[in-house]
């Protein structure tokens, strides 16, 4: 079983003291700033040369530098930067101005993970990693709670570098919800291959393929598109809260017995044998270079997948029937719109 540590188990006096810069100033960028200024923490943001965030930073009440002088100055850095840009920025503006007792932080194991970023034995290498996107890391702290976070140490040079990480999990909110204690390779690779197989590309597919499957057969686009995509937040919701029986118990008899007696058929042999093959390709690096290489020369297949997506007709019908119903974004920004820069 994991260790779960929790508000008691953090020793904050490990951070209290210590100047921390936060590169990046996107979802989570702005969350663990804006938390760690509250807690106390003396926090600077870095931020690149006319990032469209300096001013919602600045006008917040951050003190915001560059990357290169927000990390001369500070004893901890976050990097809450893109994963693809992350190793260039470090090279060029973040090596240079760290200092031996420095302690570097993550977000995402991805750069260490995969050599892209080789720190010095000299510094704490560690985690730390809120479990939800940065809107309700701050939220719940402000609310006086937390969104339970994973903390790792790739590099101990100080002897108390789990410590300094689990007190920079308490000084976001985290401790007071749990802190799960991994490591940087266990916490990458799930991490892809929940967003690859389940999260995003196992589930996006799913329902395409579902909805397609409909329309194909001659039923409407708009009734495909509340069988196959709308009421998943339903079921989504029921898992988060209560798990998959906990869901199963919900629903009417005629689901539960379609779940049970279906399911194997759609995600089969074939379908976890493919699973296991993408696991292999993230452990083994070949994902990871092939991204990183696709974001180095410009994304062109990146971009023409992305596109096709949007002229799917499940987006065109998705987007006329979300205008019948406001009250699914009334009061709330689109995600477009939300996006932050990312420094």
């Amino acid at each position: 079983m994991a260790n779960i540590y929790y508000e008691k188990d953090a020793d904050r006096s490990l951070i209290a003291d210590k100047k921390v810069a936060i590169l990046g100033y996107g979802s989570q960028g702005h969350a663990h700033a804006l938390n760690l200024k509250e807690s106390g923490i003396d926090v600077r943001v870095g931020l690149r040369d006319g990032s469209s965030s300096k001013a919602k930073a600045e006008e917040a009440g951050l003190k915001v530098l560059s990357i290169a002088d927000a990390t001369a100055e500070a004893d901890v850095i976050m990097i809450l930067l893109p994963d693809t840009e992350q190793a260039q920025i470090y090279e060029e503006h973040i090596l240079p101005n760290l200092s031996p007792g420095n302690a570097l932080a993550f977000a995402h194991g991805f750069n260490i993970r995969f050599d892209l970023i080789e720190p010095s034995d000299d510094m704490d290498v560690i985690m730390v990693a809120p479990k939800g996107p940065g809107h309700l890391v701050r939220r719940t702290y402000v609310e006086g709670g937390g969104v339970p976070c994973i903390i790792a140490v790739e590099n101990d040079a100080s002897g108390s570098a789990m410590g300094l990480a689990l007190a920079y999990a308490d000084a976001i909110g985290g401790a007071r919800a749990g802190v799960i204690e991994t490591t940087f390779t266990e916490e990458c690779e799930t991490d892809l291959f929940g967003e690859q197989v389940v999260l995003c590309g196992g589930t996006s597919e799913l329902v395409r393929s579902g909805f397609q499957t409909l329309v194909d057969a001659g039923y409407q686009p708009e009734i495909a598109y509340f069988e196959c995509l709308h009421e998943l937040k339903l079921i989504v919701d029921l898992m988060y809260e209560e798990g998959i029986s906990g869901m199963r118990y919900s629903v009417s008899d005629t689901a539960e017995y379609g779940d049970l007696s279906r399911g194997p058929r759609i995600v089969n042999d074939a379908t976890r044998a493919d699973m296991k093959e993408i696991l292999a390709e993230i452990q083994d690096g070949t994902f990871a270079k092939e991204w990183v290489e696709e974001s180095r020369s410009g994304r062109k297949n990146f971009l023409a997948m992305e596109e096709a997506g949007k002229d799917h007709l499940i987006e065109k019908v998705g987007s006329e029937l979300r205008g019948m119903m406001p009250w699914i974004s009334a009061g709330k920004q689109s995600v477009q719109d939300a996006a932050g820069g990312q420094g």
